[in-house]
């Protein structure tokens, strides 16, 4: 066998084998997201999206974005985009574009995301649409370890810095002992209302008539009236006797004088 045929041959395999790792190569996804900020709870995060034009004939004009858990509409701006293209949020997400580009002139844009969740990777279900009105659905998930033909952008993200937090978690709550000290340096609105309540009574200290009484005092404003009334019956029937009794002795002595 000559040199010639063996390297024949050889480039034969090489063909051979070379395309049978093409086909075994799983295609792109032609939404790709990407950061040199991911990492779980980074904020201010810039996300860059790069989505390939397949049309020969009609330019990419829209895309709408749906946000993984974790990321609120309007924690999302536009940091970068082809001239004239707008954000503006949608309930569970955004929507970016402005005027058609370029027929087969990839899409390029980017957001800042105010804060980043604490997850592992982030999925956006993406949805392109043309100038022709052809629309692109980027919103398929990996199911069994396969590639699906229209996979969603998928940013995997590292774990959180240390002592990295959510913004505006809120501060711990006081302790229990905070709290009874806090209760018992303040009068409780109770006590204050009851006391605004009571009528000012002049000539009484501070304005308002004393409303604790002694036991005494208390059983004589009850057994008032009988007390009284006695001394007086026993007065009217001692006059009533002496009365008597004058009468009695002068009428008497008249007698004895006749």
């Amino acid at each position: 066998m000559n040199t010639s045929r063996l390297l024949g041959r050889a480039a034969t395999v090489t063909a051979v084998v070379a395309g049978t790792l093409v086909l075994a190569v799983p295609a792109f996804a032609h939404v790709e997201v990407e950061s040199e900020t991911a990492q779980a709870l980074a904020t201010n995060a810039t996300v860059t999206f790069t989505a390939e034009a397949e049309s020969t004939t009609a330019g990419l004009a829209k895309f709408q974005v749906v946000l993984p858990e974790g990321i609120a509409p309007a924690d999302v701006a536009l940091a970068d985009a082809p001239a004239g293209w707008t954000l503006a949020a949608t309930p569970d997400g955004f929507t970016v574009g402005g005027p058609a580009l370029a027929p087969g002139k990839d899409a390029v844009y980017k957001i800042t995301i105010k804060q980043l969740p604490n997850a592992d990777e982030l999925v956006f279900k993406t949805l392109e649409t043309y100038s022709d009105g052809r629309i692109d659905r980027w919103i398929e998930l990996p199911k069994a370890g396969t590639e699906p033909e229209h996979p969603a952008p998928t940013l995997k993200l590292a774990a959180a810095a240390p002592g990295a937090t959510p913004i505006g978690t809120p501060s711990a709550a006081p302790s229990a002992a905070t709290s009874a000290a806090s209760a018992a340096a303040t009068p409780s609105a109770s006590a204050s209302a009851s006391a605004s309540a009571v009528p000012s009574v002049p000539g009484t200290p501070g304005g308002a008539p004393s409303v604790t009484a002694s036991p005494g005092v208390t059983a004589t404003a009850s057994t008032g009236g009988s007390s009284s009334a006695a001394p007086i019956a026993i007065g009217a029937a001692v006059v009533v006797v002496l009365a008597a009794g004058g009468a009695w002795w002068w009428r008497r002595k008249r007698t004895g004088a006749g």
